[in-house]
């Protein structure tokens, strides 16, 4: 968490800061981005930024929390279709994943290299798990009870699949691409403008769609 110092710069100093940190990460991994590029660009001394951060990690850590909670925010729009059958929400979620990403792609950049790396945070790895394990349990509830999820699924264990998949999904499905396709997502570039991943992201729908359906009544 940055220093009260930080906070305490006049918005617009602030604002310019974080967008010259921003860019300086987006387009280099942890080891390569510079403090030193990004107080050269900012005009300040380099003693500055210490009154700000404690140091690069501390910045870093901050970007990436600033990413997932504008990402939550973004993504807690309700869909066009409040009653939309659950795996076409999930759909529709992935979709609205994409919109995040156009509308602030240096955020999502700076994901996509952590993810890469390995070096997302412990902590925001841990803080993420437990709101996507929250999130998945309410979802699915709510799927049983609009009936597109079998009500006989113990709600832990769905919840439990649900969660282990999507929060691995972008990984595996950033491990599938190759060379060009994945250096194209440090150019700006959606993950799902791969058509390899977003055949493999429908594929995982359909899967989890066969397996937690609720069954459909015999016709007469």
């Amino acid at each position: 968490m940055p220093k009260n110092t930080f906070f305490n710069l006049p918005a617009e100093k602030r604002q310019h800061f974080l967008d010259i940190a921003l860019a300086e990460f987006a387009h280099n991994d942890y080891p390569n981005a510079s403090i030193s590029r990004i107080v050269a660009q900012a005009g300040i001394a380099k003693g500055s930024f210490y009154q700000y951060f404690t140091d690069k990690e501390e910045l870093y850590h901050y970007l990436l929390e600033l990413g997932a909670q504008q990402k939550a925010q973004f993504l807690a729009t309700p869909p066009p279709e409040i009653e939309m059958d659950i795996f076409v929400y999930l759909a529709w979620l992935a979709q609205a994943g994409v919109q995040f990403e156009l509308a602030h792609p240096q955020l999502s950049q700076i994901g996509y290299r952590a993810i890469r790396s390995g070096v997302m945070p412990s902590a925001l790895i841990e803080q993420a798990r437990a709101g996507a394990f929250a999130f998945f349990k309410e979802l699915v509830a709510r799927g049983k009870s609009e009936g597109s999820i079998d009500p006989r699924l113990d709600e832990e264990l769905a919840a439990f699949f649900f969660h282990t998949i999507f929060t691995e999904l972008g990984g595996y499905l950033l491990s599938r691409l190759e060379g060009d396709a994945a250096g194209e997502l440090a150019n700006g570039r959606s993950l799902f403008d791969s058509p390899t991943a977003a055949n493999l992201f429908n594929q995982t729908i359909r899967i989890l769609q066969a397996g937690m359906s609720a069954p459909q009544t015999p016709q007469p």
